[in-house]
Parts: C-alpha cells; sequence; structure tokens
C-alpha cells in the first residue's frame, strides 16, 4: 500500500556529505513515523535516525551532532543530512515507514514499509 523510493547514496570521502531522500507514495495512508536504518553484512540493521510526523526527532549516539532528519509532510518525503562521514559509517541505508491505511478495508493498526535500500561507502 505504500511504496518507499530512496535516493542519495553514493561514494563519499572521509569527512564528506551527502543527503539520502525517501519519497513515500501509493494508496490512502497516514504517516506515524519514517526513519533512517543502516545495515552491513553479518551485522543487525540499526536504526540511525527517525523523527514522526509530529515534530520530534531521535538519533543513535554514533551520529548525534553528525547527521540531521528531516521531512516534508506534504511530500511525503524524509531526509538524512549526513556530515563528517566516517568510515564506519558505510552502509545500505534502509528508509522506513510507519503508517496507518485510511479508507474502509484497510487492516487495522500501524503497518510498516521499508525501501529498496541506498548504498553509502565512505572511503578514501
Amino acid at each position: 500500500q505504500v511504496q518507499l523510493v530512496e535516493s542519495g547514496g553514493g561514494l563519499v570521502q572521509p569527512g564528506g556529505s551527502l543527503r539520502l531522500s525517501c519519497a513515500a507514495s501509493g494508496t490512502i495512508f497516514s504517516i506515524d513515523t519514517m526513519g533512517w536504518y543502516r545495515q552491513v553484512p553479518g551485522k543487525q540493521r540499526e536504526l540511525v535516525a527517525a523523527i514522526t510526523w509530529g515534530d520530534s526527532t531521535n538519533y543513535t549516539d554514533s551520529v548525534k551532532g553528525r547527521f540531521s532528519i528531516s521531512r516534508d509532510n506534504a511530500k511525503n518525503t524524509v531526509y538524512l543530512q549526513m556530515n563528517s562521514l566516517k568510515p564506519e559509517d558505510t552502509a545500505v541505508y534502509y528508509c522506513s515507514c510507519r503508517f496507518y491505511c485510511l479508507g474502509f478495508g484497510c487492516p487495522p493498526g500501524a503497518l510498516d514499509a521499508w525501501g529498496q535500500g541506498t548504498l553509502v561507502t565512505v572511503s578514501s
């Protein structure tokens, strides 16, 4: 019911910056929260940052002060501005959306959708 399309990944040198974008589209829905996760092979996926469709945010400790999450409610889009990138930030970044399906026939409760992932490589 909701599809997420990510963009903005790529190769960047340590200390550089990237901005990831994630746009949600699909049937009628209401977003509760959008966020970014990252994962490397052999490691568990971890939450990087999240933002509610109010205006509250949270970040994992390792990115505080370097990353900033923001959203455009009208466009159902979330951004992740990544500054002062480090090699340990290298991962596939996944956008996530928690939402409610609206209208008759929708399943009850909050639902989750995931983007396809975008690779961020921080290397010299």
